[in-house]
């Protein structure tokens, strides 16, 4: 029987086990899809402790993962898109890619280019589409300065990328150990803790300000830096865009699967690098979100299921 993560109650790691289940059946307009990639993300670990409850509860016993990337083992009735053996990469809204197997409406896959990793084609659906969705938020364009907070995590380090490719100078608020990596894609690196908005100012006047991990950016943008409230988007700090009117925009406005598709392209190109910090079988699925918890990952951690039996 094939295997997926599941979880009865919230709570922190300990509560994830990876146990047997029925073979996923698809039905009218979905995809059966043998997982090759299932990226992580820190939402994910938000909803598993019940942080997320008012907003997205879960149902007892919960499924996780929403990105995808695999082979189609099985279509069902009215799909003409795919056929078994393609290699597709997507997501689930279903809360169940953390799995040897998914079933995946037809809508939300698209061909993965060939040569693209599966650990990048897995990764590409929350964070991609929340970075390509910041970026617009703020209406980023030529001649701008764009400072993005938390710029080497999973959602900032293609942030960062997108707003270069939209014409704007990059200031990346990230450790010093990412700053290497940031300069190598032209971003200005710049280090966190006191005394950040001087040496932001000390670059240049930001026009804009993308928040991917909260903390007080969204204050430091409007207090310290002087950035106008449209032209601050943050995807951590729900209760900013009410009190402050600065944007809110993130996965739910990128969700979709020719952005996701356009991002793969970029990627197989060679034109947008996904960095993946780390990957781990199915199995050690707690140990993934350990170290997402951890010091600070560059990109994205993987989890990368064995091949489906039964």
């Amino acid at each position: 029987m094939p295997k997926a993560v599941r979880f009865a109650e919230y709570g922190d790691v300990d509560v994830l086990r990876v146990v047997e289940v029925e073979r996923p059946v698809p039905g009218a307009g979905q995809v059966l899809v043998e997982v090759r990639a299932a990226s992580i993300n820190p939402g994910e670990a938000k909803i598993r402790a019940g942080l997320l409850h008012d907003r997205w509860p879960a149902t007892f016993p919960s499924g996780e993962g929403s990105d995808v990337a695999g082979v189609v083992a099985e279509v069902g009735p009215g799909v003409t898109g795919f056929a078994p053996g393609d290699e597709v990469l997507g997501f689930t809204d279903r809360r169940a890619s953390h799995a040897e197997l998914v079933v995946v409406d037809a809508g939300d896959l698209a061909a993965k280019p060939a040569g693209l990793p599966w650990e990048v084609a897995g990764s590409l659906y929350v964070a991609g589409a929340t970075a390509w969705a910041m970026v617009r938020a703020v209406a980023v364009r030529p001649g701008d300065t764009v400072v993005v907070a938390g710029a080497a995590g999973g959602v900032g380090s293609l942030a960062v990328q997108l707003a270069r490719r939209a014409g704007a100078t990059v200031i990346g608020l990230a450790s010093e150990r990412h700053h290497e990596w940031l300069r190598w894609h032209g971003v200005v690196p710049v280090t966190y803790g006191e005394g950040v908005a001087e040496r932001i100012l000390a670059v240049g006047k930001p026009d804009a300000l993308l928040d991917a991990v909260g903390g007080g950016y969204v204050e430091i943008g409007l207090y310290e830096l002087g950035i106008t409230p449209e032209r601050i988007d943050t995807v951590v700090d729900f209760a900013a865009p009410a009190k402050y009117g600065v944007k809110g925009e993130g996965n739910a406005e990128g969700g979709r699967i020719e952005v996701i598709a356009e991002l793969a392209a970029l990627a197989s190109a060679g034109e947008l690098e996904v960095p993946i910090a780390a990957t781990y079988p199915l199995e050690q699925v707690r140990e993934a979100y350990r170290a997402l918890a951890g010091a600070h990952p560059r990109g994205k951690i993987v989890l990368i299921p064995t091949p489906a039996t039964g």
